[in-house]
C-alpha cells in the first residue's frame, strides 16, 4: 500500500469512527430527555386530634404502601390547640378536627384551601370508669358521694369536652358536677386520668375507650343530647404540597382506610 493509499484509508477509518460516536451520543442523549422522572419525595405534615392518634398511625403504612414518595409525619393534640397553631403560622398541610367549630374558625379567616374541606368520621361520647370499680353504672350516678373528681376536656379547646359539657347540660346534671370537674388538655389525658385511677370517671370518646384495656363503658350519651360529632378535615391554603394532600385526604375515604377507622370505633360519613 503505497503512503496515499494509506493516508486515504487512515481519513476514511477516523471519519467512520467519528460517526460511530456521534451516533452514539445523540441515542444516549434521546434516551436520557424521554426517560420518567422519579416522583418528587415529600413530606406531609398531618394536624389530628387526639382522639384520632391510634387510627391515623394505623393507616400510615397503607397509604405509603401506595405512595412510597410521599412520608406522613403526625401532630396530634386538642383541636382548639392545633387550631390555634394554624393560625399563628405552623407549617401544617392537613388538619383533621373533632369538631365544626375549629374547621370553621379556620374557613372563616380564609386559611383553608377552597374546596378541599368535607365531613370524614363521626364518633359517641360515653361515660368511663377505671376497671375495677362498680359503683357507677351511670351519668346520674356521678352526683353521688363516691365521686368526687370527674375528668373532661376543657370545654374551651376540646371538641370531646364540649360535647360532655352538652351531655350534662341535657341531662341537668351540669351544675351539680361542676364542682368535680378536672379538665384536662386534651380527650387522652381524659383517658390517662382515668387509667391510673386519679379520678373516678371520665367522659371520652367511644374510640378512645376501645382503645384501653384499664377502663370500661358504663354509658353511652343519648344521641340528641350534644351536637352532631363529626370529624371535618381539609387541606390548608398554604401547604407547600397540595397535590400530595389531596392524595392523601382521598385515601382516607378509601375501602383500606375505612376497614382502620371501623377497626377502631369510628363511623365513616356518607359524603
Amino acid at each position: 500500500m503505497n503512503k496515499r493509499r494509506l493516508f486515504t484509508w487512515i481519513v476514511w477509518m477516523v471519519a467512520a469512527f467519528l460517526v460511530v460516536v456521534g451516533c452514539s451520543q445523540i441515542t444516549t442523549q434521546n434516551s436520557s430527555n424521554t426517560s420518567t422522572p422519579e416522583a418528587e419525595t415529600v413530606t406531609l405534615t398531618v394536624s389530628a386530634a387526639a382522639s384520632l392518634q391510634d387510627a391515623m398511625e394505623a393507616i400510615a403504612p397503607f397509604f405509603t404502601q401506595q405512595k412510597p414518595n410521599i412520608t406522613i409525619s403526625y401532630n396530634f393534640g386538642s383541636s382548639g390547640a392545633l387550631q390555634q397553631q394554624i393560625e399563628q403560622g405552623a407549617p401544617v398541610d392537613v388538619f383533621i378536627s373533632a369538631a365544626p367549630k375549629q374547621m370553621n374558625a379556620l374557613q372563616d379567616k380564609e386559611l383553608l384551601l377552597a374546596d378541599t374541606r368535607k365531613d370524614l368520621l363521626t364518633n359517641q361520647v360515653v361515660l368511663i370508669i377505671p376497671k375495677d370499680r362498680t359503683d357507677i353504672s351511670n351519668f346520674k350516678d356521678l352526683t353521688g358521694n363516691k365521686v368526687s373528681k370527674i375528668a373532661l376536656g376543657n370545654p374551651d379547646s376540646v371538641p370531646a369536652g364540649q360535647y360532655g359539657k352538652e351531655v350534662l347540660t341535657s341531662l341537668k346534671l351540669l351544675k351539680s358536677l361542676e364542682s368535680k370537674f378536672i379538665f384536662a388538655k386534651d380527650v387522652r389525658q381524659v383517658l390517662s386520668y382515668v387509667e391510673t385511677g386519679n379520678v373516678e370517671a371520665g367522659i371520652v370518646y367511644a374510640t378512645d375507650a376501645k382503645a384501653s384495656d384499664k377502663v370500661k363503658v358504663v354509658a353511652t350519651a343519648p344521641t340528641d343530647s350534644h351536637s352532631p360529632i363529626m370529624y371535618p378535615v381539609a387541606i390548608l391554603k398554604d401547604s407547600k404540597n397540595p397535590d400530595a394532600a389531596k392524595e392523601f385526604i382521598e385515601f382516607l375515604s378509601s375501602q383500606s382506610a375505612k376497614g382502620v377507622f371501623e377497626k377502631y370505633g369510628f363511623r365513616m360519613t356518607q359524603n
